[in-house]
């Protein structure tokens, strides 16, 4: 008897995971077979009787969920209690689940959260310096985000470079973005918050603002909760500064044609990314190379040049005509640069099959 449940435990790993990624701008759906080969679904129903099990990425798991977990009424309840602090995340991976559920049944999902990633944060980095009732009746804390993602940049990294990197930061440039500090794989420090709000501007969502600022809007200018908050979620960021558009595609089209606010708004989110890769340089102690993923980050060599340009001081020098050429999971720095640059392809579909496979080996 013992030998069958073995010989069952060996070849879960082997069978297909469906990874349903429902993030702020997209819902992705991938089959990850076991030789890690992804393949993209338009819909669900596509991995009736191919999907072995079926994994979650969760973007705010607070501060109770730091390992993947079968999903069940307790869990989903958490999930939810989370959505008031990540709206345009939990809330579609909600719909997702239930989703999911209804087509496959309730056994073998597996929620796999952002926020655990970042849970080797110290308390330097993630104490806010808010009232101490604040911070441990409220659990008002930094949890950082994107964290799927950086743990594939940073497996990631080493492999193409052929050697251990110590001091690594990653910058997750999509829709969302945040820039995090890698050391010996651990992560130490990152942009995002409390919520995935917090940072540097993203595609819609203004990143950092002075809070006083919210205060202004809600007296004298009365402003409601709603409004306040789609501004801030919905209207910001990118598009907020261009006034038409939060893709990078939109706006260097029109900076190229003349148009100012274009071209201010990638001033503005080159100078608050490469500022905060200083930053996270600093968490570090020093810098030995930076990753650029995601979909600005994989796509835009202008973003790319521009935020090194900034870091020259830092030794950071890329060579122009391979990044202008650059493609995915490549080195674009020069040999006499200091730092490492790399462009790495986002894997997030892949980190997840992964856990959920271990949450089967477990399960037995």
């Amino acid at each position: 008897m013992r030998e069958t449940n073995q010989k069952q435990v060996e070849s879960r790993p082997m069978t297909p995971i469906l990874v349903v990624n429902a993030g702020s701008t997209s819902l992705k759906l991938e089959l990850v077979s076991g030789s890690d080969k992804s393949e993209v679904l338009s819909s669900m129903s596509e991995a009736r009787g191919r999907a072995a099990a079926i994994g979650h990425r969760i973007v705010h798991g607070g501060g109770r969920f730091r390992d993947p977990i079968v999903l069940n009424s307790d869990v989903i309840g958490a999930i939810e209690a989370m959505s008031e602090v990540a709206p345009l995340q939990n809330r579609p991976a909600l719909e997702a689940i239930s989703e999911a559920r209804k087509l496959f049944g309730v056994e073998h999902q597996v929620a796999v959260f952002d926020t655990a990633f970042h849970a080797t944060i110290p308390p330097e980095a993630f104490t806010y310096a808010i009232p101490r009732r604040w911070r441990e009746q409220y659990g008002i804390r930094r949890f950082g985000f994107h964290g799927l993602s950086v743990a594939w940049s940073a497996e990631r990294a080493p492999a193409l470079l052929g050697r251990p990197i110590e001091r690594l930061v990653i910058c997750h440039l999509g829709g969302g973005c945040s820039i995090t500090a890698v050391l010996e794989g651990r992560s130490v420090d990152t942009t995002m918050g409390f919520s995935p709000l917090e940072g540097v501007p993203m595609a819609t969502r203004s990143g950092s603002v002075d809070p006083r600022s919210i205060f202004y809007l809600m007296y004298p200018w009365r402003l409601s909760r709603k409004e306040i908050e789609n501004g801030l979620e919905n209207e910001s960021g990118l598009k907020g500064l261009s006034g038409f558009s939060g893709d990078v595609r939109d706006i260097e089209v029109a900076e190229d044609s003349g148009d100012e606010q274009a071209a201010l708004a990638l001033a503005v989110y080159v100078h608050k990314i490469a500022a905060a890769v200083g930053s996270m340089a600093t968490s570090l102690g020093g810098l030995d190379a930076i990753v650029f993923t995601a979909g600005v980050g994989e796509n835009s060599a202008r973003v790319r040049a521009r935020v090194c340009e900034r870091l020259s001081f830092l030794g950071v020098e890329i060579d122009s005509v391979h990044n202008a050429e650059a493609k995915l999971d490549t080195d674009i720095a020069t040999e006499s640069s200091a730092v490492r640059v790399l462009v790495i392809k986002a894997r997030e579909a892949l980190i997840v099959a992964r856990a959920v496979r271990q949450v089967l080996i477990n399960a037995g």
